[in-house]
């Protein structure tokens, strides 16, 4: 299986990683190990990651696949291994172990709701809904069915999920309760959005709605029919978009029939530049973020610029449980890690990218390529421009479907009454609707 003496692994997918390892690269092991694919001998793949692990100083990772190397097919190793992968972060390396340890145990409940947690993880819900199914006859309502339910629906299957709900009791331990009531709104908003579209695969607004209860303001016109579906890949932003973006929200807000009284500024740069010009072009007063405030509209650029700013994470636990009224507005959101709680209303989803007013790229003096200097005016000389540029939709590639005014203030008329329901939890799974991923 590999060599005792030397104790490297023998195929060369994983002697790729080895190699990695070699040269004090970490990452590059754990990406060449994504790459080599989950057929690769189990005891192998856990030589590799007991020795990134020990470089890394997790050091109960690296036990466990010194366990899983020494036994690779003893039960106990095979979950461990598992177990431990999961919750370092690398849950793409316990799915091998854990349908092994699953087979071998007999659908054991505890190695199943194991697997389905790497799953959900890797967003893989098609898959956790596949063994959910296959052992329903054993299973309990509660996490199992739960998870059933909830896998469907980020798979997208809503006649699953319904047909499982029906079939889902109460929960006897409270400590269910917010999972209930969470998948409760999820069934409603989708009941909700449905009266506006037919939630397809690639129905991107729709499902992000479904799934966590925000309103995407507007979809990327570039790549649609090359799998990015409405998202963003890469992004050199601008106040063009950055207008559009609040005109979606005023919009919102007018179909909605909210009535925000103040437009609250969050302290970070990026944030008070747009809520500047949110102001401006709600028609509201801007006044510093207080927590708690009622009727207001919170607008950030990015939550996770927001985050890294000092008292950030203050701010985003206070905004985690929705004030009477109160509105969070991102005007971007990345979709490949997405921010630590879920705003109400989203301009664009993209997985990286440049601030209109940040160091972005334009051509130089001799033709190549360069990064220019931030634009370090004053915030509210930069939100003058926003509320000055040009709102109309960037034509695109001219592949993607029309994202027509008419058409968002229809889909927000049609979601009114479940929009603005619940807590602000962290949803991060990218749902049903597919996007490619670039490195």
């Amino acid at each position: 299986m590999f060599s005792r003496r030397n104790r490297r692994p023998t195929s060369a997918d994983l002697l790729k990683a080895w190699e990695s390892l070699d040269s004090g690269d970490v990452p590059g092991a754990l990406r060449q190990l994504r790459a080599a694919g989950e057929e690769q001998p189990l005891a192998e793949v856990a030589l590799v990651v007991r020795r990134a692990a020990g470089s890394a100083g997790f050091d109960d990772l690296a036990e466990a696949a010194a366990a899983l190397t020494a036994a690779p097919e003893r039960l106990q190793a095979l979950y461990d291994f598992g177990y431990a992968c999961v919750e370092r972060g690398v849950p793409y390396l316990a799915v091998p172990a854990l349908r092994e340890a699953l087979r071998r145990s007999d659908g054991s409940l505890a190695v199943l709701r194991e697997l389905v947690s790497a799953y959900e993880a890797e967003g893989r819900h098609r898959e956790a809904v596949t063994e959910l199914a296959r052992h329903e006859g054993k299973s309990a309502d509660w996490p199992d069915r739960y998870l059933l339910v909830f896998n469907a629906l980020m798979a997208g299957d809503l006649e699953l999920a319904r047909r499982q709900h029906a079939l889902l009791g109460e929960p006897e331990d409270t400590v269910w309760q917010p999972a209930r009531e969470r998948q409760d709104r999820m069934l409603e908003r989708a009941a909700a959005a449905e009266r506006a579209r037919t939630l397809g695969p690639t129905d991107l607004r729709g499902w992000q709605y479904v799934i966590a209860g925000t309103v995407l303001g507007t979809l990327s016109p570039f790549g649609f029919t090359a799998g990015m579906n409405g998202r963003y890949a890469w992004l050199q932003d601008s106040p063009d978009r950055c207008l559009r973006g609040l005109l979606r929200l005023r919009t919102l807000l007018d179909a909605t029939e909210t009535r925000p009284r103040s437009v609250s500024l969050l302290p970070d740069r990026d944030s008070m530049i747009l809520g500047l010009a949110a102001a401006e072009v709600l028609g509201l007063p801007a006044e510093p973020f207080t927590p708690g405030r009622a009727d207001t509209v919170v607008v950030a650029y990015d939550l996770d610029g927001l985050a890294e700013h000092d008292g950030g994470p203050d701010i985003i636990g206070d905004l985690f449980e929705r004030a009477p009224g109160q509105v969070l507005h991102a005007h971007a959101a990345c979709w490949t890690d997405p921010p630590a709680i879920t705003a109400d209303s989203v301009g664009l989803l993209h997985q990286s990218l440049v601030t209109p007013w940040g160091e972005q790229l334009r051509q130089g003096a001799d033709g190549g390529v360069e990064r220019g200097p931030a634009d370090d005016r004053p915030a509210a000389e930069i939100a003058a421009g926003i509320t000055g540029a040009d709102p109309a939709a960037d034509p695109g590639d001219g592949e993607g479907p029309e994202d027509a005014d008419a058409e968002f203030a229809a889909f927000a008329t049609a979601v009114r009454s479940t929009w603005l329901r619940g807590d602000r939890s962290r949803v991060r799974s990218a749902g049903p609707v597919p996007s490619s991923r670039f490195a």
